[in-house]
């Protein structure tokens, strides 16, 4: 190969990346603003069957916070879905190396990200800036808008499917129901007691005005134990 050829490849390779990269970006765009969607249809279903039934504080509320973010309340929970703007690849001990969709063609390996994460809706109504929460679930999508999801309660074998599986309606739905059942389902724990025997007097000045003594239901966040 002369090399001149050598710097045709070599560019030809940065613009097939980056044209990779693009389409997973505006895949992700587009399923999270699907995802949106159906949380706001969620909303009306929970208020159009439990209106007047239960208290208002217990119905669920949608904020939209900005293009790469939206929050999902219900009841004490706050579940809020990031989109990530940029593109990852995965390190080589990750099991997507091993499906034959990948090896076929590394670039299925890029994905896009959303991350579903469950706080305290308390944390954040009091500012309590050193609670803490937890990476429940996240949503990985590919340039040819494949996905698999790795997170509480949503497969048993992450990327079993990757291969045949694609991003629509019906299973971002399904992907939003485990999560919030999960959140609902994972209770507050009592910190242990050799945690909080000790106690400064700022904090104790700031706990008494906000009640912001560190809270968070298992005080970090972890993603593959604690499951429920």
């Amino acid at each position: 190969m002369t090399k001149s050829s050598k710097e045709q490849n070599k560019f030809e390779n940065l613009i097939a990346k980056s044209t990779v990269k693009q389409l997973a970006y505006k895949n992700v765009f587009e399923a999270f603003n699907l995802l949106k969607a159906v949380l706001k249809e969620l909303v009306e279903e929970y208020h159009d069957a439990l209106k007047g039934k239960v208290d208002d504080d217990v119905l669920p509320v949608f904020m939209e916070k900005g293009v790469f973010e939206a929050e999902f309340k219900i009841g004490g929970d706050l579940l809020i879905f990031s989109m990530h703007s940029n593109i990852f690849v995965f390190d080589r001990e990750h099991p997507i190396w091993k499906t034959e969709y990948v090896k076929a063609n590394g670039a299925n390996s890029y994905c896009g990200v959303i991350n579903i994460y469950n706080f305290l809706s308390d944390s954040f109504k009091y500012n309590r800036l050193d609670d803490l929460g937890y990476l429940i679930a996240r949503i990985f999508i590919n340039w040819e808008n494949h996905f698999f999801v790795q997170g509480k309660r949503q497969s048993d074998e992450v990327v079993k499917d990757f291969v045949k599986d694609t991003v629509h309606k019906e299973i971002l739905r399904k992907i939003i129901e485990t999560s919030i059942q999960y959140a609902i389902d994972f209770d507050l724990l009592v910190p242990p007691y050799d945690n909080v025997k000790i106690a400064s007097v700022e904090q104790m000045m700031v706990e008494i005005s906000h009640s912001k003594i560190q809270t968070g239901k298992r005080l970090g966040f972890k993603f593959n134990s604690d499951d429920v």
